[in-house]
């Protein structure tokens, strides 16, 4: 009897942990999402300038969790470790990259390449996992790449234009990911380390921006103030609310909550801000989207396999 409730009580928790980490998921991925409209409501301060801030609002907030959970030590062994400051030198510059690529494409009305960029991330881990860590693909997985890759050829041959935002957003983040996957470093600090390298540079912006009285932070009000603040809270609690959900649930569960983010984009595109969607932009998606599908089908049949 003492067993059984014992298995009982490990079933509940059980429960309790999927069901939390599927709500710390949702809220990751639907953060992540709306971002979009968050950056539409400052758009007036321009693309760089919202960068600087989310740079800046995010090391203040990251340094009080730093100290809260006294992780000071794990920061200063990073910085005195060439091995793996270095790689997070590279990973601060590709994440600022991926920021600052997103933010133009919104504010400039680009959301549709934006969460193009989003989906086609997926595969390009794949490809980066073939190319960089000597991973290799069955049928269905090349097929899913090759699907990508006829996606992108349609969409410059049937729009005339390349999706260069679409690819600097996936290629960045990707890379970005397949460093920090091989890095030997918790989440906290990581993203800690990252955005203390690139603060220099957002900050010494801000004040430029400042002296030449061209800078928006306390010029139109102490609410939009809070806002262009509230750019630093967004990133700090999306990624906590995502390490939170990697602790409780399995990666490939993660992988599949993570379409959220940009059919939450693609629909923002389409419903609320009106970009032109048109059959070669159906043409493309659909490609992408069947692509995806094969991926998590397989995703899934792999995993179904491995269990004994």
């Amino acid at each position: 009897m003492n067993e059984e409730a014992q298995s009982e009580e490990s079933s509940g928790q059980g429960f309790i942990e999927q069901y939390s980490g599927g709500l710390y998921a949702l809220g990751a991925f639907m953060l992540w999402g709306l971002f979009p409209v968050y950056f539409k409501l400052v758009d007036s301060l321009g693309s760089m300038e919202i960068l600087a801030h989310r740079i800046v609002w995010a090391v203040v907030l990251l340094t009080s969790i730093i100290t809260i959970l006294r992780f000071w030590p794990r920061v200063l062994s990073v910085l005195h470790n060439r091995k793996i400051l270095f790689p997070l030198i590279a990973s601060a510059i590709l994440v600022s990259i991926n920021w600052g690529v997103f933010i133009w494409a919104v504010n400039n009305d680009h959301i549709l390449q934006a969460s193009l960029g989003y989906y086609i991330n997926p595969l390009v881990n794949v490809l980066l996992g073939v190319l960089f860590l000597k991973e290799r693909l069955d049928l269905i997985q090349w097929v899913a790449v090759a699907l990508v890759v006829l996606a992108v050829s349609y969409m410059v041959t049937g729009l005339g234009v390349v999706p260069w935002a679409s690819l600097i957003v996936a290629f960045s983040f990707g890379t970005y990911g397949l460093i920090r996957k091989i890095v030997n470093v918790d989440a906290f600090t990581g993203l800690f380390i990252e955005t203390i390298l690139v603060v220099p540079i957002a900050a010494g912006y801000l004040i430029l921006l400042a002296r030449e009285g061209t800078g928006k932070f306390g010029i139109d009000g102490f609410g939009f103030d809070l806002l262009i603040i509230l750019s630093g809270i967004m990133t700090v609690v999306s990624l906590v609310f995502f390490t939170q959900a990697t602790k409780r649930l399995n990666l490939s569960t993660v992988g599949f909550f993570q379409y959220i983010t940009p059919t939450t984009q693609f629909l923002l595109a389409i419903f609320i801000y009106g970009e032109v969607f048109t059959i070669h932009h159906m043409i493309t998606f659909a490609l992408i989207w069947t692509g995806l599908a094969l991926f998590t089908y397989n995703s899934f049949r792999t995993m179904n396999k491995a269990k004994p």
